[in-house]
């Protein structure tokens, strides 16, 4: 049988260690390598043992012996997501700062194996080598996010499982779960039950951008039960990673107000007669502000905080259009009820109940950052969007931030501006344009600097109708934004592109193996392009708003 050895450098790790010395000799796991847990570093223990026994084949059994050993331990000497890898002739020490840092340790002895550590079976003749050496290394920030949209593309459950593998494969610990929206409502809601008996599904589906001709003339849909969400949630946990739930108010709503008209402005629009909507943009079909939408809510967020368990709960609040509250004599009577000024105070008016409502049950508002006009409670923290703009300004109010501005880490748009890109929307962000974004805005002091809890990239799923779509927009860009969210990388100007770009010649062997349909460095396969589906690209750099 051939001798397949196939060592990975502690330089070739992805997201890039903050410290590795490495030697030039290995050690060898075989069949009597023994896993050995200490205190405290069971649950790492049973990851490592199903996951690395599945792709070596090894049984990798508890307990002392003669083979060496893997040995997981604590040591609150570290930071929680902290770890130290010594790997030495005699075998393997895994510490970690807390249950976290030991399992992105174990995160990066498993690409220190090699590729086909990934895989789920083992092939031939390999040979399981890790370089001597020591790896100490923790995050930059704590939150190191993904937003997933599976609103106007449903995403079924086993692949929302499967994207949790991924992102704990990259470090990454927090899934924004956008969860309702115009095209469609994904959460069971037991006392509200239209909200997925009529809107989780839509009767057809605009192909492309919303300006395309092209339909496809059949029902979408689907939804979560409550069951699957907390198998989400408790399989993200065992991760370490926290799902963070969007329930999107006043605006994106349509589909709610499908299910329930009375949510809509009954004295604007017969709101009997909305379905879910078919197509993209912004629906101009808003909440009615009424105490009627709020209790309505308020019953949606308790169950919704009955099966998230995350500190900070998303309540959207961007892109709310006005005109219907603007002719709404509801709205207008509240208004002067409450002596607010204008239509952008009531909106802030609509975020400042939720903000209060959740903090009164020990729960952090976040939202995107239009949320700021008007004010916020001490505790909330913002999604930053539109630039830097609103992270910068939050900061400097005193409240967190999470940077996600559209023109740097937004995934759906596209990555390169070739012809054979498939539905090409907005500004071409590239590979090493992920990898030079820079969370903190160089214009905050160091103190707001540390309002700045992390970071997220986001995928909106107009355009992306399946999982292998979704592979596309994420991969490779998922990595270099993992390695900025993660490591301690030097000014944007600064980084060494080169050097990442020779560590994901590695990389993409990792997710040939984890199955990713990545799109290629050389540009789309043939079977990744989308011929004559027409999409919104935009020339020039991105404007920062």
């Amino acid at each position: 049988m051939t001798d397949l050895t196939d060592v990975t450098d502690a330089t070739d790790v992805i997201p890039r260690p903050r410290h590795a010395v490495a030697q030039d000799a290995c050690f060898d796991l075989g069949p009597d390598t023994r896993l050995v847990a200490d205190e405290g570093a069971g649950h790492t223990e049973r990851w490592l043992r199903a996951t690395l026994g599945a792709a070596t084949g090894l049984p990798l059994a508890p307990g002392e012996g003669g083979g060496g050993a893997v040995r997981l331990s604590l040591d609150g000497e570290l930071a929680d997501e902290g770890y130290r890898l010594d790997i030495a002739p005699d075998g393997v020490r895994l510490t970690g700062g807390g249950p976290a840092g030991l399992f992105w340790g174990a995160q990066t002895l498993r690409q220190l194996l090699g590729p086909d550590a990934f895989r789920r079976a083992p092939l031939p003749g390999r040979r399981w080598r890790l370089p001597l050496g020591r790896i100490e290394d923790a995050p930059r920030f704590g939150w190191r996010g993904l937003m997933l949209d599976v609103s106007r593309h449903f995403t079924p459950k086993d692949g929302v499982l499967r994207q949790l593998d991924l992102m704990a494969a990259h470090k990454l610990n927090v899934l924004h779960f956008h969860l309702t929206d115009d095209q469609g409502w994904r959460i069971e809601i037991k006392r509200h039950p239209k909200l997925t008996g009529t809107g989780s599904w839509r009767s057809r589906t605009k192909f492309g951008h919303r300006a395309s001709p092209l339909w496809e003339d059949k029902p979408h849909g689907g939804y979560y039960t409550q069951e699957d969400i907390r198998e989400i949630v408790a399989y993200a946990a065992a991760r370490h990673i926290t799902v963070v739930p969007e329930i999107d108010v006043p605006g994106h709503s349509q589909a709610a107000i499908a299910a329930y008209p009375e949510l809509g402005n009954t004295d604007v629009i017969d709101t009997t007669a909305l379905s879910v909507w078919d197509t993209w943009g912004v629906s101009p079909n808003v909440l009615a502000p009424t105490e009627n939408t709020l209790r309505f809510y308020e019953g949606v967020f308790e169950e919704v905080l009955e099966l998230f368990p995350s500190e900070f709960v998303h309540i959207g609040g961007d892109e709310c259009p006005k005109d219907q509250w603007r002719a709404s004599a509801i709205a207008q009577a509240r208004m002067a009820e409450l002596g607010l000024a204008d239509e952008d105070e009531l909106q802030s008016w609509f975020i400042q109940h939720f903000d209060t409502w959740l903090a009164g049950r020990g729960r952090r508002l976040i939202g995107w950052d239009e949320i700021l006009e008007g004010g916020l409670a001490k505790g909330a923290a913002v999604s930053s969007w539109r630039g830097y703009a609103g992270g910068i300004a939050a900061a400097r109010a005193g409240h967190d931030v999470v940077m996600c501005p559209e023109q740097q880490v937004y995934l759906n748009f596209r990555e390169d501006g070739g012809e054979d890109e498939p539905v090409p929307i907005a500004f071409v962000r590239t590979l090493e344009d992920v990898y030079r974004f820079e969370p903190v805005p160089a214009e905050l002091t160091p103190e707001e600097s540390g309002h700045v809890i992390g970071t997220q990239a986001n995928l909106w799923t107009e355009v992306t109708e399946n999982q292998e779509r979704v592979d596309y927009q994420l991969f490779p860009r998922l990595a270099a934004f993992a390695e900025v969210a993660w490591s301690a990388l030097p000014a944007p100007a600064d980084r060494d592109y080169a050097a990442f770009e020779r560590r994901m010649a590695t990389h993409y062997r990792r997710l040939d193996a984890l199955g990713i349909a990545y799109r290629p460095p050389a540009g789309p396969r043939p079977w990744q392009r989308r011929p004559g589906v027409l999409g919104r690209p935009m020339d020039g750099p991105p404007p920062n708003k």
